[in-house]
């Protein structure tokens, strides 16, 4: 009489089991534990926005069953918007479009070339106010406005200076080229101005080649436009050079003598 009592119950636990084991492996995991405490006069439309995600998304994370009735002290997942790349986008372009920073998006997708993506790759945005996007877009630097100090003219020479410089160097190497030129216009040590700065003349000697050859004349492509916004923005991996070179294609000692920041590619950067 046991045992034909204990087949029946072992059934019916399985039966029991097997749907809550199917519903937790179709759940999709939240991409990120990010949560959100509601203030007073607040909506999910609101919250929403905030986090650069939509309603849809809050109440499927939330399991909310009325988007309208949420209450403050509310506690909500805010899950991470995700990307898909399409023709001709950037991580830069992609970065603007959500209000963000490229290095901050950079870090945010860990796993992903900054310079190589493609159509269909699924792009992390970060959430703002988090640890994966604290901060939003970079501050400038010393409190300047660079994005809005310089003319358009500035920015295309400031561009074309970048791609004849740089233009086979890894992208984080031609925002710091970028940057060392800021971190000149900012030294009191050269001149004040982008243009001031690039087409210096010191001891008779052109601080940058491509000023002496015309290849500053050569248009800039896209790549070096971004890497100009994001050195305006205050992307610096410089780390505050006010220079750099390529050992292998000057033989000048007085360069070699300054102390060095960082190295990138094929150059090598200095204070």
């Amino acid at each position: 009489m046991l045992q034909t009592l204990r087949k029946p119950l072992w059934r019916l636990l399985l039966l029991l089991l097997i749907p809550g084991l199917l519903f937790f492996a179709w759940c999709p995991v939240s991409a990120a534990a990010n949560t959100h405490h509601v203030a007073p006069g607040e909506t999910l439309f609101l919250i929403a926005r905030k986090y650069n995600t939509t309603v849809a998304e809050l109440v499927k994370a939330n399991g909310i069953a009325n988007p309208s009735l949420i209450y403050p002290g509310q506690v909500l997942t805010v899950p991470d918007n995700i990307h898909i790349v399409q023709k001709g986008e950037t991580l830069w372009i992609i970065s603007q479009k959500y209000g963000t920073s490229l290095p901050v998006l950079i870090a945010a997708n860990p796993g992903i070339s900054p310079h190589n993506i493609y159509p269909g790759q699924k792009i992390k945005i970060p959430v703002p106010g988090t640890a994966s996007g604290a901060g939003g877009a970079l501050p400038s630097r010393e409190g300047r406005d660079f994005n809005t100090k310089y003319s358009q003219q500035d920015i295309d020479l400031f561009a074309r200076l970048v791609h004849s410089e740089a233009a086979g160097e890894p992208y984080v190497g031609q925002v710091a080229v970028a940057a060392t030129i800021l971190n000149r216009v900012a030294s009191p040590r050269y001149p004040n101005t982008i243009p001031g700065v690039i087409y210096q003349i010191a001891d008779g000697y052109y601080q940058y080649s491509p000023v002496l050859d015309g290849r500053i004349n050569i248009p800039a492509n896209k790549t070096a436009y971004q890497a100009v916004y994001d050195a305006l923005g205050g992307w610096d991996p410089s780390k505050n050079a006010l220079g750099f070179y390529n050992p292998s294609k000057t033989s000048n000692q007085w360069v070699r003598q300054q102390q060095v920041t960082t190295v990138i590619g094929n150059h090598i950067f200095f204070r």
